[in-house]
């Protein structure tokens, strides 16, 4: 297993798309859905093989090495389909498949028990894991990815979104680098040298300002790139 995080693959890699594109959300098609079993193999092909997060680290190595993380992934998103409800959402750009988010309560989300400053809050649900691929990044994308989560969770009476952030971030990770975190809103709710976690409340991530916006798809673009993170 790759040093760093805890059980984290810091493989890098490039994105699906090779530039990125000229023209403005306005002159494209964009669609923004739920995530189900139906529209996983739309997300790019590491991550929808990717068990970092579903799994604790010991059932998620031998998922990858019995060769069969791709049956947990999808057993992981009926379970929390079933039990809890949305889980995720997938934007496509001219039908072609820009981006993705993936967030759950703790409780579902073996792995954040690995980090020094677990658990989560009792309110609030953990920002997972994120994307917005390469030729897409600058357009818009995170800021409607993280905002529909945000109403989303407002709706369910969630009061906040947490998320574990990697204080020495040094290339492409299943944990989100600490200091793009602080630069969209989220604040430091229990520090720690390399692993703090970080807080965003529900209520200001609704009228963020352009500044911010930006930010969070500098956020996103940074989270995963292709190859894409998958525990060894």
């Amino acid at each position: 297993m790759t040093q760093g995080h805890p059980g984290a693959d810091r493989r890098g890699a490039r994105g699906l798309f090779g530039s990125r594109q000229k023209w403005g959300l306005s002159q494209m098609g964009r669609r923004l859905v739920p995530l189900t079993l139906d529209n996983l193999p739309d997300l790019p092909k590491p991550c929808r093989h990717c068990v970092f997060w579903e799994l604790d680290p010991v059932s998620g190595e031998a998922a990858v090495q019995a060769g069969k993380p791709e049956l947990e992934k999808e057993a992981w998103i009926s379970a929390a389909l079933l039990e809890w409800g949305s889980c995720g959402r997938v934007v496509y750009v001219d039908e072609v498949p820009a981006g993705f988010v993936l967030y759950a309560p703790a409780a579902y989300v073996p792995r954040s028990t690995a980090f020094p400053t677990s658990p989560v809050s009792a309110d609030a649900v953990q920002l997972m894991t994120a994307r917005v691929l390469p030729g897409y990044q600058g357009q818009g994308l995170g800021r409607v990815l993280v905002q529909t989560v945000a109403k989303d969770l407002v709706r369910r009476g969630f009061k906040a979104i947490e998320a574990f952030g990697d204080a020495k971030w040094s290339g492409p990770s299943c944990v989100l680098p600490a200091d793009h975190l602080t630069a969209v809103g989220f604040k430091t709710v229990r520090p720690h040298h390399r692993y703090p976690r970080l807080r965003l409340e529900l209520r200001s991530t609704i009228s963020w300002k352009e500044d911010v916006e930006m930010a969070i798809d500098r956020l996103l673009g940074a989270v995963q790139k292709e190859p894409a993170l998958r525990p060894l």
